[in-house]
């Protein structure tokens, strides 16, 4: 009689609840009061992941950081702190196209180096945690470099010329929402030689370590 009266007392709100929700439950499980509560929290937010991976998204930003010369244009002009202009299409979850464009001029004494670039390539993410994500990018870019220092004792400036170079880096990233990403990015940029009238080829090579902050849409 005991059994017979406790279920009855369980039975009728345990219908009542079946009724006025939109869950399922299964024949051989009794409900508790844990269960109900995780029940009722809304569907989407169990579901749903804490930041979304976001796909076919462009992104725009800058990178601000510490620019090194490196080579034969180490002696020609400063390292200093320099910006990029950064844009990012994610083609997939684990690869993006990836454009740098950066134009800066280092001096010292009266000789500089200007560093013109247009970089194209591929970010592939290494490994990704949460919100959180290492990646290495690399490719291709057009490159203007211009100097002017000394040829057989004179100050003479180099020819305007376009030529190609790779590029390589490696950096990290934190989506902070939908719409923002920090991160840091540490990159080498390597511009093919180019050959003069009058003096030696331009050749070099910088270095660029950043902090970047993207806009995606």
């Amino acid at each position: 009689m005991l059994f017979t009266f406790n279920l009855k007392k369980t039975l009728v709100p345990v219908m009542i609840f079946m009724a006025g929700t939109s869950f399922v439950f299964s024949a051989d499980k009794t409900p508790n009061k844990k269960e109900e509560t995780n029940k009722n929290e809304p569907r989407a937010i169990r579901a749903e992941p804490r930041i979304p991976s976001a796909v076919k998204v462009h992104s725009l930003g800058i990178g601000v950081g510490q620019t090194f010369l490196r080579g034969k244009w180490d002696d020609l002009g400063e390292d200093k702190i320099t910006w990029d202009l950064l844009y990012t299409y994610a083609a997939s979850h684990s690869f993006d196209f990836i454009a740098d464009f950066h134009s800066t001029k280092h001096a010292h004494r009266q000789q500089w180096v200007r560093t013109t670039g247009l970089g194209l390539g591929i970010k592939a993410k290494i490994y990704q945690f949460d919100a959180f994500a290492p990646f290495a990018t690399g490719g291709l870019g057009f490159y203007e470099p211009k100097t002017k220092r000394y040829v057989n004792g004179v100050l003479t400036e180099s020819e305007s010329k376009v030529s190609f170079g790779w590029h390589f880096g490696v950096g990290a990233e934190l989506r902070l929402n939908r719409h923002f990403t920090t991160g840091i990015l540490a990159k080498l940029h390597n511009p093919f030689d180019v050959k003069q009238e009058i003096g030696p080829e331009v050749e070099g090579s910088y270095s660029k370590l950043m902090i970047t902050g993207m806009y995606s849409f």
